[in-house]
């Protein structure tokens, strides 16, 4: 499966080459021996590390890592050697001549990392013991970017980075959502019989009691409070929804799913009249093609959608397309980028990659026996599927857009990081899920022996 994910990308990286120059990019062998060797190096950590752990996760992941830097690639191209390109300056500025060189970098720490979590974590079940230190690191790593000046912390009116010099960023929001997960995991494992308690009966519903309604409604504080001072409406999002749905998967109690959907949709709506920057990301969701918002805040989005459009079906062809005129397409809109290129066709079955990722994820918290490892398991699988609505979502225009990064997919080194741990995470828990049990001594063909007193 791994060949195959791997032969998908050079076919890929090729298609592109021949589109624009009608040769094989001169990078091209060394780019790909550079992403095989990376690739070979984390099977062999899970055959070493997780020998039990599911097949196809790295597979998939590995596919849609070596999608993303092709996709790179053929943005970093636009406007260089002849190639169409729409400008040299501003928002349409092309990508520099290192950044797919970048981008394999990071996979290579991402992996690194992905290596580095299969051999320190052994069982996933000692991260329980620091519930509370990991919960408290998440919560930091979350807050840090408001606490910080717009000029190192901003990008495009959203407070979600720490730059590091001229040419380095991270974004912490990235590895806190992992922390969190790791965090309502170990408290949710602890207070689950309390919260599944039930209270008053309403309409079909058995709704929790009064008392126990502390825990969402603190997770609900905190959403809007990222919502209001780092404008970070998707960060937002993925961390109610994360733990309203760790919450339905601890308790099996349906209310908590309808009170934590009422409470984010009443704090957005109360957001968007009370704060202009939250109002105005629900304006160009709702009005998009009105003449001041088509040239103004809701350009990027309108032109993602006219190059989907443009896509049709089967799409243009990689490199076919022209994916630069939308701002910032290598980041937030890349996959209005596949969308062009390869059609509804394409991102489906890009979609369909994702769908597979969390099904093995879901797939481990059936099978896997210990409690914490079951939420864990079902919280990550949620976490990616959610993210993933998000940002779809948004460049869709489904719901209002958000911002986030699309996982594995989008240049930058944080998600893509984040996207490897998670992927490590998931390996270690089906590892744990698929480890046959011990034989017993009789099976072994020896003699047992009872000493009586």
């Amino acid at each position: 499966m791994l060949i195959f994910a791997v032969a998908i990308v050079g076919f890929a990286y090729a298609s592109v080459g021949f589109t624009l120059n009608g040769k094989i990019p001169s990078s091209m062998p060394e780019y790909m021996l550079a992403f095989i060797v990376i690739m070979v190096a984390g099977h062999l950590a899970v055959r070493r590390f997780a020998a039990y752990a599911d097949p196809l996760l790295l597979p998939l992941a590995a596919t849609l890592n070596g999608l993303g830097i092709v996709m790179i690639y053929r943005l970093q191209e636009a406007g260089k050697n002849g190639n169409p390109g729409y400008g040299t300056t501003g928002l349409f500025a092309p990508l520099s001549s290192s950044a797919t060189l970048i981008q394999i970098l990071y996979t290579a720490i991402g992996v690194g990392c992905f290596v580095g979590v299969l051999a320190l974590i052994r069982e996933a079940r000692t991260l329980q013991r620091y519930t509370y230190t990991i919960g408290a690191a998440g919560l930091i790593l979350l807050a840090l970017p408001a606490l910080l000046p717009a000029s190192i912390s901003e990008v495009q009116g959203a407070k979600i980075q720490i730059a590091l010099g001229s040419s380095f960023t991270i974004q912490p929001e990235e590895f806190a959502k992992l922390a969190l997960a790791i965090s309502f995991a170990g408290y949710l494992v602890a207070k689950r019989d309390v919260l599944a308690l039930a209270g008053r009966r309403m309409l079909g519903v058995d709704l929790p009691r009064a008392r126990d309604l502390g825990p969402i409604l603190v997770a609900w504080g905190a959403s809007l409070l990222l919502l209001v001072f780092e404008s970070d409406i998707g960060t937002s999002a993925v961390f109610m929804g994360l733990f309203v749905a760790m919450l339905y998967i601890a308790t099996s109690r349906t209310s908590w799913l309808l009170i934590g959907f009422l409470l984010f949709v009443t704090g957005a709506f109360a957001a968007a009249k009370l704060f202009g920057h939250v109002g105005e990301r629900f304006t160009i969701w709702l009005h998009p093609f009105t003449a001041t918002n088509i040239q103004g805040n809701a350009f990027q989005l309108v032109q993602g959608l006219e190059g989907m459009a443009n896509g049709g079906l089967l799409g243009k062809g990689l490199g076919a397309g022209q994916p630069y005129l939308t701002p910032l397409v290598q980041s937030d809109f890349i996959f209005t980028a596949f969308g062009e290129e390869l059609g509804l066709a394409g991102v489906m079955a890009i979609l369909l990659i994702y769908a597979l990722i969390v099904q093995r994820g879901l797939r481990t918290a059936l099978m896997v026996k210990d409690p914490f490892s079951k939420l864990l398991a079902g919280g990550l699988s949620f976490m990616l599927a959610l993210q993933v609505f998000v940002i779809v979502g948004g460049v869709t225009r489904l719901i209002p857009l958000t911002g986030i990064t699309t996982p594995f997919l989008s240049q930058g080194g944080s998600s893509l990081v984040a996207s490897w741990i998670l992927i490590a995470l998931l390996a270690r828990l089906s590892d744990s899920a698929r480890r046959p049990p011990p034989r017993s001594i009789q099976d072994e063909g020896l003699t047992q022996v009872v000493t009586l007193t």
